[in-house]
């Protein structure tokens, strides 16, 4: 699909018509992009696309691929309400509720997918689109299981097709600059990081109990199709279109929403891998409801310590994460009057600390007097044109995305063996990565790998 861009460059539009004017230039076809003016893009050069989940986020990667050239053919959504506004505004797509369907019928007509349903079902779409060969989009967390999500990433390896996670803090100078920074040793050797999120029960709920009420399925909404994998129950709007990150059967709560903005900078900068061990502690209020184990929604709040091993002789790392509200101390070297952001990270290191916040902030080091030394660190990490150009560039014949599933697959295990965690607080697990097994604890293997619904094996 990628078009040899030099000769655009050293003719203009003016040159061209002026040379072929004087007959010093034979064309047999004149390209469109020439006669389209500033902006112009072929339907040649246009990456066609589907997508499925096109409400919410998905709505909003739809319209920021679309201004960014991509022309989307198919639409799908198991909600009409939830995506009228996507749905309304591509009235030439065609437009489907079961995204197997739209798959089937549209695979001779689309270049890639991009996923924005609720978590539980990222990896059924995405694995169905890269199984078509289609590039793919999802957005984060990749899966809702560290089964999906090594399934996922061992299929995309396998494709070879172009992929990208929406973890949009991947491409930014901030995350450039928190590498450097911490790859040239301006704060020492790090050994402790602590990341956190004030999410948790700001958005929707955690720590409740099923719903007991069953009231009516909007006529707009596909129920069973919404379900997707995950066991039949009622609806309820407890559940869907808003609040579904909360329960365990549909998203991953906190950690699984903001560690993919967060945890990827101190995952990516000092190249962790896989963590060797974790354990989770939980807050008691809304841990239990009615005198039992909550088995439906995440708790509202949460420390988690993961363990990561040294690698070339270095020593471990330990990372702790928090949420609901919770957050470390503030490092005493802060000016007065700052505070840490409510979502972000700090890195501990032997000569000085650094922080920034979600999503790749601009890091800040502390005491001050390295401030000076950070802007004199070189730039040796490629700038990117930006996270959803990456993307339409690589479907193209470009670079692949940095955040593609050979980089975001493996740091989204990371974050779901956090979660998982969350299911044996005070448990110390320890994780053998390359078999995805918790060591000597069988009984987690069903959450690992939870068994779908009938139909929805994939």
């Amino acid at each position: 699909m990628a078009r040899n861009t030099s000769w655009r460059k050293q003719v203009s539009r003016r040159q061209f018509l002026s040379h072929l004017a004087a007959g010093t230039m034979a064309v047999t076809v004149v390209p469109r992009h020439v006669l389209g003016g500033p902006g112009f893009i072929a339907p040649s050069e246009r990456v066609r696309m589907a997508g499925i989940g096109v409400g919410g986020m998905g709505g909003g990667d739809v319209g920021t691929f679309t201004r960014l050239g991509a022309e989307y053919v198919a639409l799908c959504d198991v909600d009409e309400q939830r995506a009228a506004g996507t749905l309304g505004g591509h009235k030439n797509a065609r437009k489907y509720k079961d995204f197997r369907e739209m798959l089937d019928k549209e695979a001779k007509h689309i270049d890639a997918v991009s996923v924005g349903t609720p978590d539980h079902t990222h990896a059924v779409a995405t694995l169905a689109a890269l199984k078509q060969g289609k590039h793919v989009y999802c957005q984060k967390p990749l899966t809702q299981t560290l089964g999906e999500c090594r399934a996922v990433y061992e299929t995309a390896q396998k494709a070879g097709v172009m992929t990208s996670m929406g973890n949009q803090g991947h491409a930014t100078e901030g995350a450039r600059l928190t590498n450097e920074w911490i790859r040239s040793g301006l704060i020492g050797e790090v050994l402790e990081v602590h990341a956190w999120s004030d999410r948790a029960g700001k958005l929707w709920k955690q720590g409740i109990g099923r719903p007991k009420d069953t009231p009516p399925t909007p006529a707009t909404l596909d129920w069973d199709l919404w379900l997707g994998p995950r066991a039949y129950r009622p609806y309820n709007p407890a559940y869907a279109p808003h609040s579904w990150r909360g329960w365990l059967d549909f998203g991953t709560g906190a950690l699984g929403d903001m560690g993919c903005h967060i945890l990827d900078h101190p995952i990516w900068a000092l190249e962790l891998g896989a963590p060797s061990v974790v354990e989770s502690r939980v807050t008691l209020d809304g841990s239990v409801v009615d005198g039992k184990p909550n088995n439906d929604s995440f708790p509202i709040a949460t420390v988690i310590y993961f363990t990561f091993a040294g690698k070339n002789g270095r020593p471990p790392v330990h990372l702790t994460w928090y949420d609901g509200g919770l957050m470390p101390p503030a490092p005493a070297e802060l000016p007065a009057g700052q505070r840490l952001p409510d979502n972000g990270v700090l890195y501990i290191g032997s000569k000085g600390k650094m922080f920034h916040s979600s999503h790749g902030g601009m890091p800040q080091v502390l005491p001050g007097d390295l401030r000076e030394q950070a802007l004199k660190v070189p730039k040796t990490m490629e700038r990117s044109p930006g996270h959803y150009e990456e993307f339409i560039r690589a479907c193209k014949g470009g670079p692949k995305p940095v955040a593609n599933f050979g980089y975001s697959g493996p740091m989204t295990e990371t974050v779901l063996l956090g979660v998982l965690s969350l299911r044996a607080p005070g448990t110390r697990l320890e994780w053998d990565s390359a078999n995805l097994k918790v060591k000597g604890m069988p009984e987690l293997d069903r959450l690992i790998r939870p068994e779908p619904r009938k139909g929805w094996e994939g």
